[in-house]
């Protein structure tokens, strides 16, 4: 893996440690989260943060457990730090932060007192919602340490106030239970009570939300460290909570254990490899239907069409094949009317996509390709020729093959069905009604795709030959505009768009592509749209480009597709150009610089369209890491 570590110039500096999150996750939906500088900048930011049904209903549980030294002068020293509703700082503990290292994917603080230094390691339980929090002298002492605990228990997207119940806290033999919900543990546990008032966060506040809530002090833990090496050990769990986790030491130990095996089955060519690998292992979770993949951290939860764009880079390319299939099965059982459902997050399944289900046709073929594993080729054959024949007699959302060109069709008013699906007041910004360039390109890779996989297998294609030859030639014939590029939409309800995007990438980058390279394109595509982080989602020349993606809700997702920067299309061109013999080699400069920059070891969802390009989004986004891990290996 790359070493990522700050010094205090950094970690001392919230401008800059505060910006930088560390993020872990327990495999089944739930993470601990948090800033380099101990900083709670967002509303999600929690050591434990627990899934529900689906990985998007999570509650925000366990907030902090703050360290307050006590010398052996007297004084004491606290080495958390809080910002309040007042605009006050307080207290600093970032000042007394000597190193930060994300080690071995787990963070790791050190704070130097005088002599005294104590170190602070976090980790998760893989497989269940638990974590382990461990305070460790290192040098100086003895030393008396408290660790007061900061309690919730909501919603992780909204906040609780002290204008209502305070959490229920039922003492335990040695620490509490919150709410029924979550249970602490540790030595010298002793009560308190009292809400804390008008905690801020700062990158809510930023991106138009509520930012203030208030936190209950349930009690606080507390324990000697007389000489170096000895520890001070917290759990927290939900679940079964009479089921204990092993001890916190076991537990960071185990995490770290576990994190090399998983870079090792990636098989990683080079340090940044292995930190992809590392990365792309928080998106994949075991949900009680079998695994699934988290689109993104802290708000996200599972969206088919993220799923299935990243398959190839989380399992295929990370050597996780077997829970690749398991999960292929798994969607391929949610197909309906011909499309694949696209989320649960919004409490209920929804079908509103145009391109999951090809990315799905992709993901499939990919699957066979690398592993040749023609057994689930055979299972899977009919669902998918399933899938072209409800196309080609029309399914939700006026989606349809059109009889003129063989080329696919969608729109509905007030939807936006491609993956550029941003609203504001509930209008989509770039509907993209007709025949979208990428949806199409995945359409004809899709068609050839089952072409192929009949033939492996030894079964009638159905009517995938025909409608890929026919398909195939309109899109030659009909996307290449007089611009030099190709249009973004064909047919669409004031004719044709020309807009500069990214889109078009996936005509050349697909493994079953309409079009072979076309480089005055990939020219054109490269000057306008490339950034350090990828490609721009529209070109800075075009009417409604927008090149900074902040602000209030409406604001950002205004920008969302109209000039954003989205590092996971970086894999599109990558393909694309290496089709048309560039080197690529330093393509993913950029990237590789920004694994310490934001979400730390991993890759964001989005950024500006302007210079600095700075990350915006989820800090960390499963197909970004997907895309960059899989194009740079293959």
């Amino acid at each position: 893996m790359i070493g990522i570590g700050f010094g205090p110039q950094v970690c001392g500096d919230l401008a800059t440690g505060a910006t930088r999150e560390w993020l872990l996750t327990d495999g089944v939906g739930g993470y601990a989260m948090g800033t380099v500088a101990g900083l709670r900048t967002r509303r999600y930011h929690a050591l434990l943060a627990v899934s529900g049904d689906t990985p998007a209903s999570r509650h925000v549980g366990l907030v902090s457990l703050d360290p307050v030294v006590t010398l052996p002068s007297g004084a004491q020293v606290r080495l958390a730090t809080h910002e309040w509703a007042s605009g006050a700082v307080e207290p600093k503990g970032h000042h007394l932060i000597e190193r930060f290292d994300l080690a071995d994917g787990l963070p790791r603080w050190r704070y130097r007192i005088g002599d005294v230094v104590i170190e602070r390691e976090i980790a998760m339980v893989h497989g269940r919602p638990a974590v382990a929090v461990v305070h460790r002298l290192i040098s100086g002492g003895p030393v008396r340490l408290a660790l007061e605990a900061l309690c919730t228990w909501r919603d992780g997207h909204a906040e609780r106030y002290a204008d209502g119940p305070p959490p229920r806290v039922l003492p335990t033999a040695d620490g509490a239970v919150v709410e029924q919900a979550y249970r602490m543990a540790g030595p010298g546990w002793a009560p308190t009570g009292q809400w804390w008032r008008g905690v801020h966060h700062r990158e809510e506040a930023a991106r138009g939300l509520s930012s203030e809530e208030d936190i209950w002090f349930a009690g606080r833990f507390g324990g000697s460290l007389d000489t170096p090496g000895d520890t001070l050990e917290v759990l927290a769990w939900a679940g079964d909570l009479d089921d204990r986790p092993a001890p916190a030491t076991e537990v960071v130990a185990a995490a770290r254990e576990r994190h090399w095996k998983v870079i090792a089955a990636a098989t990683p060519a080079d340090s940044v490899d292995a930190t992809l690998a590392l990365a792309a292992d928080a998106f994949v979770v075991r949900t009680a239907a079998g695994p699934d993949v988290v689109a993104g951290y802290p708000w996200f939860g599972a969206w088919s069409r993220d799923t299935m764009t990243s398959y190839e880079g989380l399992f295929l390319a990370t050597g996780r094949a077997e829970e690749g299939r398991e999960l292929l099965r798994a969607y391929a059982g949610t197909l309906s009317q011909g499309m694949l459902a696209n989320t649960a997050d919004t409490g209920s399944v929804e079908y509103n996509t145009c391109d999951a289900t090809m990315w799905f046709l992709h993901a499939v073929d990919r699957h066979v390709s690398v592993t040749e594993d023609t057994d689930l080729a055979a299972e899977l054959l009919p669902a998918l020729r399933g899938v072209v024949d409800a196309h080609l007699a029309g399914t939700r959302y006026g989606i349809r093959v059109d009889p003129a060109d063989g080329l696919v069709t969608q729109g509905t008013p007030g939807e936006a069905l491609t993956w550029m699906d941003a609203r504001v007041y509930g209008v989509p910004v770039t509907p993209r009604a007709g025949k979208p360039v990428e949806v199409n390109a995945l359409w004809v890779n899709g068609l050839a795709a089952i072409v192929y996989l009949a033939a492996r297998v030894g079964q009638d294609p159905g009517a995938a030959p025909q409608v890929h030859a026919r398909a195939r030639d309109a899109f030659r014939a009909r996307y290449p505009a007089p611009t030099g590029w190709l249009y973004d939409v064909l047919d669409g309800p004031a004719g044709n768009d020309m807009s500069l995007r990214s889109n078009q990438l996936l005509a050349w980058s697909l493994p079953h592509a309409p079009l072979d390279p076309d480089e005055a394109a990939l020219r054109a595509i490269g000057a306008a749209l490339m950034t350090p982080l990828g490609p721009r989602s529209l070109a800075p020349d075009s009417p409604g480009f927008i090149g900074n993606h902040r602000g209030a809700p409406a604001q950002r997702d205004g920008a969302y597709h109209q000039g954003t920067v989205w590092p996971w299309t970086i894999g599109p061109y990558a393909d694309a150009t290496r089709k048309a013999g560039w080197r690529i080699s330093d393509l993913f400069t950029g990237i590789e610089s920004h694994l310490p920059e934001f979400g730390l070891a991993s890759v964001s969802e989005t950024a500006d369209g302007y210079a600095p390009h700075a990350a915006t989004g989820c800090p960390f986004q499963g197909w970004s890491v997907a895309e960059a891990l899989r194009a740079r290996r293959f």
